[in-house]
Formats: C-alpha cells, sequence, structure tokens
C-alpha cells in the first residue's frame, strides 16, 4: 500500500502540504506560529491514528462512550536526528456508564497493535486512561 504527499515551500521556514485534493495544512517552525511543526504534526497523526482505533474498538463494543480526548506529550532527543525518545499520552473518554475495561483493552489494542503511526516509530510510548461521566 502506497501513501503520497506533497510538500512546496512558501517562505522562511513556511511549507503547505496536501495529500491529494485534500485540504492544505501549513506547516512552520515553531517561532514563525503560523502552522505546526513538522514534529507536532507527527504527535498529532500519533493521536488521531489512535483515536480512530479507541474508537472503531469501543464502538464494535457496542460501548456507551460519547467522546474521545487525547493529550499527548512527546521528549525529544538532543542530537540530530531529533527523533522522539518518549512519548506520553492522555486518554479521556466520555460517556455515562463506559466500562473501563472496554476502554482498557481499545487503548491497550491501539497502541500496542494496531496504530501504525506508532508503529511507525522508535520511542517508548506510556498511556493511560480516564472516563469522565457527564
Amino acid at each position: 500500500m502506497s501513501v503520497s504527499a506533497q510538500i512546496k515551500w512558501i517562505d522562511g521556514f513556511q511549507f503547505v502540504g496536501r495529500v491529494g485534493d485534500g485540504p492544505a495544512i501549513i506547516l512552520d517552525n515553531p517561532e514563525g506560529g503560523s502552522g505546526p511543526s513538522p514534529m507536532q504534526v507527527v504527535l498529532m497523526g500519533i493521536a488521531g491514528c489512535s483515536g480512530m482505533d479507541v474508537v472503531s474498538i469501543l464502538k464494535k463494543k457496542r460501548s456507551t462512550f460519547k467522546g474521545l480526548k487525547i493529550n499527548i506529550t512527546g521528549d525529544r532527543k538532543e542530537d540530530h536526528p531529533k527523533g522522539y525518545t518518549k512519548i506520553q499520552m492522555e486518554f479521556l473518554v466520555y460517556g455515562q456508564g463506559v466500562k473501563p475495561s472496554d476502554v482498557e483493552r481499545a487503548v491497550e489494542l491501539s497502541v500496542t497493535k494496531y496504530c501504525s503511526a506508532i508503529g511507525s516509530i522508535q520511542a517508548e510510548v506510556d498511556y493511560s486512561y480516564r472516563i469522565l461521566e457527564e
């Protein structure tokens, strides 16, 4: 399976990225402020990938969840290439009567088996979850 994207330089450290005919995303360095940095996009990709897994698994389990938010942070190496060495993910699952065992299993399966983005990096990934009844 092949996936492709295109990046075009705008100015300074700004780039515009696009996947096929989809919406454009502006990338910038942290000081530029016009968009996330490439490494921030990596974190968002990991969270998005894992979130899709968790939602899919919880729906298959007919969970009563109503929402999901993922807080993600990453520690990076000091030397080049400054890849992530450790990533922390906190899964916040919203809903009444959500079974902790369903959430625990969904998160575990995503992080350890299904999330392709996590499988593509060389970093330790720690995770936790909370169920927030609304």
